[in-house]
């Protein structure tokens, strides 16, 4: 079962069963972020105080529905434990390394005919390069010390 794109916190309002298995960590990780589609013209035509109005409160719903998923996602996932017997399991390497190459396949040939759709995954590859480093030595480190 993997429901983290809606949410372990979602997933007992639809009266689901749960799978024998949960299968970690999902590809999607670290985690989703909202999109907000507005007209164009239309946001261009507001003054800048609107514009950043605008802007403040689609990041802060972002940032809002992010940290409720994290605060919830564990006891969500102890009811899944716990209650119904699901068995955590960790996606082998070698797995994990194969849906890289499949996944990075899929989104090559997404964007093959699309120039719009090759500067953004150029923009995001670079960008997970240039904080790479960074994640090494604060959030991973961070997480790795503290789970010891």
């Amino acid at each position: 079962m993997r429901q983290n794109l809606l949410g372990h916190t979602m997933i007992w309002r639809w009266d689901c069963k749960a799978a024998k298995y949960y299968y970690y960590p999902g590809w999607h990780e670290p985690g989703p972020a909202l999109e907000t589609i507005v007209n164009k013209e239309a946001y261009n035509a507001l003054p800048d105080d609107l514009k950043a109005i605008v802007e403040n409160a689609c990041n802060a719903a972002n940032q809002d529905i992010y940290s409720n998923y994290i605060a919830k996602n564990n006891s969500s996932l102890k009811v899944l434990v716990e209650d119904h017997n699901v068995e955590l399991r960790r996606l082998p390497d070698d797995v994990l390394a194969e849906l890289r190459v499949l996944a990075d396949e899929v989104v090559a040939e997404s964007v093959a005919d699309d120039p719009l759709g090759q500067r953004i995954l150029a923009s995001f590859m670079d960008f997970r390069e240039q904080v790479r480093d960074w994640h090494a030595i604060s959030e991973y480190a961070y997480t790795d010390i503290i789970n010891k």
